[in-house]
Protein backbone atom coordinates (compact mmCIF):
# COMPACT_ATOMS: atom_id res chain seq x y z
CA UNK A 1 0.00 0.00 0.00
CA UNK A 2 1.17 3.54 -0.73
CA UNK A 3 0.96 6.35 1.84
CA UNK A 4 1.46 9.97 0.77
CA UNK A 5 2.06 13.20 2.67
CA UNK A 6 2.30 16.71 1.16
CA UNK A 7 4.52 19.57 2.33
CA UNK A 8 5.09 23.18 1.29
CA UNK A 9 8.34 25.15 1.46
CA UNK A 10 9.48 28.51 0.12
CA UNK A 11 12.98 28.95 -1.27
CA UNK A 12 15.07 31.05 -3.61
CA UNK A 13 17.43 29.69 -6.25
CA UNK A 14 18.90 30.20 -9.68
CA UNK A 15 20.01 27.74 -12.34
CA UNK A 16 23.70 28.34 -13.11
CA UNK A 17 23.79 26.18 -16.25
CA UNK A 18 20.54 27.44 -17.75
CA UNK A 19 20.26 30.22 -20.33
CA UNK A 20 17.02 32.12 -19.85
CA UNK A 21 15.19 33.93 -17.09
CA UNK A 22 15.72 31.09 -14.57
CA UNK A 23 19.45 31.76 -14.55
CA UNK A 24 18.56 34.83 -12.46
CA UNK A 25 17.80 34.71 -8.75
CA UNK A 26 14.11 34.00 -8.12
CA UNK A 27 11.89 32.11 -5.69
CA UNK A 28 9.19 29.46 -5.63
CA UNK A 29 6.59 28.06 -3.33
CA UNK A 30 7.50 24.40 -3.71
CA UNK A 31 5.17 21.52 -3.00
CA UNK A 32 6.80 18.29 -1.88
CA UNK A 33 4.91 15.00 -2.05
CA UNK A 34 6.52 12.06 -0.24
CA UNK A 35 5.19 8.56 -0.77
CA UNK A 36 6.21 5.49 1.22
CA UNK A 37 5.10 1.91 0.71
CA UNK A 38 4.60 -1.12 2.86
CA UNK A 39 2.03 -3.56 4.17
CA UNK A 40 -0.57 -2.61 6.72
CA UNK A 41 0.70 -3.42 10.21
CA UNK A 42 -1.18 -4.95 13.13
CA UNK A 43 -2.06 -1.42 14.24
CA UNK A 44 -3.95 -0.89 10.96
CA UNK A 45 -1.33 1.55 9.64
CA UNK A 46 1.47 1.40 7.11
CA UNK A 47 3.09 4.34 8.93
CA UNK A 48 1.77 6.95 11.32
CA UNK A 49 1.31 10.20 9.35
CA UNK A 50 2.70 12.05 12.38
CA UNK A 51 5.95 10.08 12.22
CA UNK A 52 6.30 10.63 8.47
CA UNK A 53 5.70 14.37 8.95
CA UNK A 54 8.31 14.51 11.74
CA UNK A 55 10.95 12.81 9.61
CA UNK A 56 10.34 15.01 6.55
CA UNK A 57 10.21 18.23 8.57
CA UNK A 58 13.37 17.40 10.51
CA UNK A 59 15.50 16.12 7.63
CA UNK A 60 14.22 18.17 4.69
CA UNK A 61 11.84 21.06 5.30
CA UNK A 62 13.84 22.78 8.03
CA UNK A 63 16.88 22.80 5.72
CA UNK A 64 15.07 24.10 2.61
CA UNK A 65 12.24 26.34 3.80
CA UNK A 66 13.15 30.04 3.52
CA UNK A 67 16.70 29.19 2.44
CA UNK A 68 18.67 29.83 -0.72
CA UNK A 69 18.82 26.43 -2.39
CA UNK A 70 22.09 27.05 -4.25
CA UNK A 71 23.83 27.12 -0.85
CA UNK A 72 22.64 23.52 -0.36
CA UNK A 73 22.35 22.11 -3.89
CA UNK A 74 24.69 23.85 -6.33
CA UNK A 75 22.53 23.27 -9.41
CA UNK A 76 19.13 23.40 -7.74
CA UNK A 77 16.86 22.20 -10.54
CA UNK A 78 13.66 20.43 -9.54
CA UNK A 79 15.33 17.18 -10.59
CA UNK A 80 18.36 17.72 -8.35
CA UNK A 81 16.18 18.86 -5.46
CA UNK A 82 14.16 15.63 -5.73
CA UNK A 83 17.34 13.50 -5.68
CA UNK A 84 18.71 15.46 -2.67
CA UNK A 85 15.44 14.97 -0.78
CA UNK A 86 15.40 11.24 -1.62
CA UNK A 87 18.93 10.82 -0.27
CA UNK A 88 18.10 12.67 2.97
CA UNK A 89 14.87 10.76 3.55
CA UNK A 90 16.15 7.31 2.67
CA UNK A 91 19.02 7.77 5.14
CA UNK A 92 16.72 9.20 7.82
CA UNK A 93 14.18 6.42 7.45
CA UNK A 94 16.85 3.77 7.95
CA UNK A 95 18.05 5.40 11.16
CA UNK A 96 14.67 6.38 12.65
CA UNK A 97 14.10 4.11 15.63
CA UNK A 98 10.30 4.26 15.35
CA UNK A 99 10.21 3.56 11.61
CA UNK A 100 8.54 0.23 10.88
CA UNK A 101 11.11 -1.96 9.11
CA UNK A 102 8.49 -3.02 6.57
CA UNK A 103 8.17 0.57 5.22
CA UNK A 104 10.36 1.98 2.45
CA UNK A 105 10.53 5.21 0.53
CA UNK A 106 8.67 4.86 -2.76
CA UNK A 107 8.68 8.28 -4.42
CA UNK A 108 9.60 11.93 -3.98
CA UNK A 109 7.80 14.49 -6.12
CA UNK A 110 8.86 18.15 -6.14
CA UNK A 111 6.46 20.67 -7.66
CA UNK A 112 8.37 23.82 -8.62
CA UNK A 113 5.27 25.51 -10.04
CA UNK A 114 1.62 24.45 -10.08
CA UNK A 115 2.16 22.81 -13.49
CA UNK A 116 5.78 21.55 -13.33
CA UNK A 117 7.25 18.77 -11.20
CA UNK A 118 10.02 16.20 -10.99
CA UNK A 119 9.54 12.66 -9.66
CA UNK A 120 12.36 10.53 -8.27
CA UNK A 121 12.08 6.89 -7.22
CA UNK A 122 15.68 6.15 -6.33
CA UNK A 123 18.08 4.00 -8.28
Amino acid sequence: MLITKKFIFHSSHFLPHYHGKCENLHGHTYKLVVTVEGPIGKDGLVIDFVLLEKIVNEHVIKHLDHHHLNDIITNSSAENIAVWIWEKLSTAMKSEKFMPSRVRLHEVRVWETPTSSAIYRGE
